[in-house]
């Protein structure tokens, strides 16, 4: 009997110690003495809000982040729409002596290769002279035509053709 009444307390010693504790229930997290979004304990430096700087090429509300000058069919003169722009870029250029832009004249797909090129020259220089004549250097400025070699939109309609008619400012150093 002893032997039976031992081996029934070893089975339990064993059972015992094979059996799984229940995982506590996880802690609530301690109580700050400061709010986490408080300022109080970080230097000056860290509590002041970063001004983070955009570049007006960047900034949509900027007349410089529009880079393209559109025209009507088979014209060569400025809108005033866009004539905003040409003033915002030529103040820019004025102002920046490093700035280096290059006009590149487009047109639509509609009339043939030489008469486009034509076009896009003409479309290329029309701004060209607008920016010299409200203060950029000529020497910071470059024309030329693409003609219809470079479309925007390859679509065969009105808006495909009045994406493409159009004078690109690229800058090569701001």
């Amino acid at each position: 009997m002893q032997v039976k009444s031992l081996l029934i307390v070893s089975s339990l010693v064993v059972l015992a110690a094979c059996s799984s504790t229940k995982p506590e229930a996880p802690q609530a997290p301690m109580a700050l003495e400061t709010p986490v979004n408080s300022t109080a304990n970080l230097p000056k430096a860290a509590s002041a809000v970063a001004k983070v700087e955009v570049s007006p090429f960047d900034d949509p509300t900027s007349p410089l982040s529009r880079k393209s000058v559109f025209f009507e069919f088979d014209k060569y003169t400025i809108s005033p729409a866009d004539q905003v722009i040409v003033t915002a870029h030529a103040k820019y250029i004025s102002t920046h002596s490093s700035a280096k832009v290059r006009l590149e004249g487009n047109a639509d797909e509609r009339g043939g290769r030489e008469y486009n090129l034509a076009l896009g020259q003409k479309r290329a220089d029309a701004v060209k002279k607008s920016l010299v004549l409200l203060g950029a250097s000529e020497a910071s400025v470059e024309s030329v035509s693409f003609g219809k070699e470079k479309p925007v939109d390859f679509s065969h309609n009105e808006d495909a053709w009045a994406k493409n008619r159009r004078v690109d400012i690229k800058y090569s150093s701001r």
